[in-house]
């Protein structure tokens, strides 16, 4: 996969967004099956939450994006 840096074009930007796409999309379905086990475990949710904002932070990201994003993912599973 091209790295930003080195895209030349819109047409490499495009197909290194939908490769990690495809990628992404893969990991949540792994992650769904375990979601479906029916666990339920409001602590583990509660810091695992607060961990997914801590590496939101480490990477750059909006932290209120991001659990936004696990929210949706574990009411999904």
């Amino acid at each position: 996969m091209t790295r930003p840096e080195d895209c030349e074009g819109i047409e490499d930007v495009c197909r290194a967004i939908d490769e990690l796409d495809r990628e992404t999309i893969q990991l949540i379905g792994r992650r769904a099956g375990y979601g479906e086990q029916g666990v339920r475990a409001p602590e583990r949710q509660r810091t695992m939450l607060e961990a997914r904002r801590l590496w939101a932070e480490e990477n750059g990201l909006d932290p209120d994006v991001i659990e936004d994003l696990y929210r949706n993912l574990v009411s999904y599973s």
